[in-house]
């Protein structure tokens, strides 16, 4: 039996949906890892997962990482980095190995909004007509925002004592958890009928930022109200908290999105897949700013 490869093994997601398909019952052996750093992801090695080091702006390594491999979750590359042409490097190394089935974690895209978040929906949108070309059976596998990210767009508790400040247009966004993405990806990398779809992987709920302001009241225990801020000031905020400025600019094009709505369908696609209900925005919320917990 061909073996499993995760890309970006170090990584959050990466390393998440390596532990999943520990979960479903893969065994370690039939797991490998690609990493840059093998230092990096050594707790995977400790659980007997094999580990890869590769780069994906280096052909010849990724040739070397994919020999033996059946199926293969590729893991977007990071932004500012050459995302395209890594995309294609691991694409072209999957069609010379042969690999029968190839999972890709593009942005949820709203039909016909338009919306173009920099870094982000050209390298999309390249990849997927990279990887129909290429012949390989695939799934796209489809984002919204991560709840994780949550802290780096609203502040942490101390910075909503000021109030939920953003650049707020009344848009729902349908946040979801890295671990139910990640154990969606598991599914789809060990159950057949998979094949050539599309899934919106859209959280169980599309949450305006008024609605956020009212449980992180409940969670923090005082009032926080929602504050619309300009994205000037909303800029200035996140570079006070030490973020470079290229950094700022690309949550605030984030922020435009959920505030256009371009995540609020709620596909129900992610709940079928895992069977379960996923983590909902409330819960990630409660857990993440309530009295109890640490922060």
């Amino acid at each position: 039996m061909g073996k499993i490869l995760v890309t970006g093994a170090s990584g959050n997601i990466g390393k998440l949906t390596l532990e999943k398909l520990l979960a479903r019952g893969v065994a370690p052996s039939e797991l490998i890892g690609l990493v840059r750093d093998p230092a990096k992801a050594a707790g995977l090695a400790d659980l007997g997962i094999e580990l890869r080091k590769g780069d994906y702006l280096n052909p010849s390594s990724l040739d070397r990482v994919f020999k033996g491999v059946e199926k293969v979750m590729l893991v977007s590359a990071q932004a500012f980095t050459d995302r395209n042409k890594a995309h294609e490097n691991v694409i072209d190394s999957a069609q010379r190995a042969a690999v029968k089935h190839l999972v890709y974690m593009p942005i949820i895209r709203r039909p016909g909004s338009g919306f173009d978040l920099p870094e982000v929906t050209q390298v999309d949108i390249y990849t997927e007509r990279k990887i129909k070309e290429s012949g390989l059976t695939f799934t796209f596998v489809e984002h919204p925002p991560f709840l994780e990210s949550l802290p780096a767009y609203i502040g942490d508790a101390k910075a909503l004592e000021r109030g939920l400040r953003v650049p707020e247009g009344g848009g729902r966004v349908s946040f979801a958890s890295r671990e139910d993405l990640a154990e969606a990806h598991a599914v789809v990398l060990t159950e057949a009928g998979h094949e050539r779809k599309t899934y919106k992987l859209s959280g169980p709920e599309a949450i305006s930022f008024r609605e956020m302001a009212s449980l992180l009241s409940t969670a923090l225990n005082k009032e926080v109200p929602l504050i619309g801020v300009s994205d000037a000031e909303y800029l200035k905020a996140l570079i006070a908290n030490s973020l470079p400025e290229f950094l700022a600019k690309f949550l605030l094009g984030w922020m435009h999105g959920m505030a256009s709505g371009e995540w609020s369908d709620t596909s129900g696609d992610l709940e079928r897949l895992i069977r379960r209900k996923p983590k909902a925005a409330s819960e990630y919320l409660q857990e993440a700013y309530g009295r109890n917990s640490a922060r």
